[in-house]
């Protein structure tokens, strides 16, 4: 009250326990001008914070489809989390296989399978991430777009770094084994410069949307 007073503004204060149930409460407090600018009185609802957040943050909402959903995405980013797990065990499983001392032994073939299987074990990490802080424990950030863009972002451009290094391994293999599969490397090289091209676009019309 005496702050919406001061300021001459709607004000809403710091949560604090009500003393009716002690539950967290907070108080929006809007002062009512006449014609001529003066405050004719103010007026002040309090609110449990659950319901402010509730209305804040509309996913926060315990409904039973809310709850299913959320289930949902739990299950998904669970399962996910295994797969970039297993990912990168397996990636990491190839130099393992050689001991320590062994470092000049490794071939190139491995180290090429591994970063692929690396890369796509971030990817796919960075996305059960956003997963389960967005959609399971229903944290939205400030500015959600250009997060879900970042994250689209970081995604795709895993994807294209794990095509591109089994583009570039295949190239070599089929070089000195299989010249006559080398198509086979370039149609994958097509893609990702389709894929890069697509990125580019996405990007572009991203960026210049965020700035209207």
């Amino acid at each position: 009250y005496y702050r919406a007073m001061h300021e001459h503004r709607c004000t809403i204060t710091d949560p604090y326990p009500s003393l009716l149930n002690d539950d967290l409460t907070v108080t929006a407090s809007q002062p009512i001008f006449d014609e001529h600018g003066e405050i004719i009185y103010v007026a002040c609802i309090d609110m449990p914070l659950n319901e402010v957040l509730k209305i804040a943050h509309p996913m926060a909402l315990e409904s039973a489809a809310g709850r299913f959903f959320r289930l949902g995405y739990a299950g998904f980013t669970l399962v996910l989390s295994f797969v970039s797990l297993l990912l990168f065990v397996k990636g990491i499983e190839g130099f393992l296989s050689y001991g320590v001392g062994h470092a000049d032994s490794i071939e190139i073939k491995d180290i090429f399978e591994s970063t692929i299987l690396l890369t796509l074990s971030l990817a796919i990490f960075d996305l059960v991430k956003t997963l389960f802080e967005e959609e399971v424990l229903g944290r939205l950030k400030n500015d959600h777009a250009s997060s879900i863009h970042k994250t689209m972002v970081r995604f795709l451009g895993s994807i294209i770094i794990a095509l591109s290094i089994e583009a570039l391994m295949l190239v070599f293999k089929f070089a000195m084994t299989e010249p006559a599969m080398l198509v086979n490397a370039i149609y994958i090289i097509g893609g990702v410069a389709m894929l890069l091209i697509g990125l580019a676009v996405y990007i572009r019309f991203t960026n210049s949307g965020e700035r209207h």
